[in-house]
């Protein structure tokens, strides 16, 4: 038996109330609701759609604390197991000289890890997004409400949905 396709459907409507009114409806029945494209802003939306969970904080913190305890942890091995130098009779493990480059290092890792992080949430470097590609997308700056929806099964009921709230054209997308 073969398994129904799950690609996003895109909705056209001609209306905003339409295209909230789908929105909601979307919900309701449990899909995940990807993206909406209008010629101008509404306010509806702005709660509705709900952005991804950003990780690129967690990867900062974690690449600058995890490089300055790697940083901090060299010095130490280097001043005080390898090296051991007696210089004026100071302690071996001198903390406060070691507390510089291990903080110099971490801002560098967290700074190169932040914009990876960020690169990769946001799924760049990406020069084409297969919803461009559809032909209904060129009106959704001027005169078209468009709506991206997953379905969370077979996409005939979302179909239905999406043409019960008054869609005009409802499409899947392909790549």
């Amino acid at each position: 038996m073969s398994r129904p396709s799950t690609k996003p459907l895109l909705a056209e409507f001609e209306t905003p109330d339409a295209l909230v009114r789908a929105l909601r409806l979307a919900r309701a029945d449990g899909h995940r609701l990807l993206d909406a494209f209008t010629p101008f802003p509404l306010e509806e939306l702005s709660g509705a759609l709900e952005p991804a969970r950003n990780p690129v904080r967690p990867v900062m913190a974690l690449a600058g604390f995890g490089a300055a305890a790697a940083m901090y942890g060299l010095q130490w091995y280097s001043a005080v197991y390898a090296y051991p130098l007696n210089s004026g009779g100071r302690p071996l493990h001198s903390w406060p000289v070691f507390t510089l480059v291990p903080f110099e290092f971490g801002v560098l890792a967290a700074a190169v890890a932040g914009f990876a992080a960020m690169l990769w949430s946001c799924g760049l470097p990406r020069l084409n997004h297969p919803v461009h590609d559809m032909p209904q997308f060129e009106r959704a700056s001027q005169d078209r409400f468009l709506l991206l929806v997953a379905p969370k099964d077979a996409p005939a009921p979302l179909r239905r949905r999406l043409e019960e709230a008054g869609a005009l054209l409802v499409s899947e997308m392909h790549g």
